[in-house]
C-alpha cells in the first residue's frame, strides 16, 4: 500500500511538472482506483467492529443495525 501511495504521488508531481504518458496516466487512474477500493476495505472493516450501547443497555453491532434499518 505505501508503494502504491508513493507511486500515486510521483505520478501527481510528474503529471504537474511535465505531464504524462498515456501508458502513465492509465497506471495513475489504475493504481487510484486501487488506493480508493482500500480506504473503502479498511473503512467498512473498523464500522463493522463498531458496537453500539442501545438505551436499554443491550449491545448492537453497528452492521446488524443497519441491517434493520433497511428491512424497515
Amino acid at each position: 500500500m505505501d508503494l502504491n501511495l508513493d507511486r500515486i504521488n510521483e505520478l501527481a508531481r510528474k503529471q504537474r511538472s511535465e505531464g504524462l504518458t498515456e501508458e502513465e496516466i492509465k497506471e495513475q487512474v489504475q493504481l487510484r482506483a486501487q488506493y480508493i477500493a482500500a480506504v473503502r476495505r479498511n473503512l467498512r472493516s473498523q464500522l463493522e467492529n463498531i458496537d453500539i450501547l442501545e438505551p436499554d443497555g443491550t449491545i448492537t453491532k453497528l452492521s446488524e443495525k443497519k441491517v434493520k434499518r433497511e428491512e424497515e
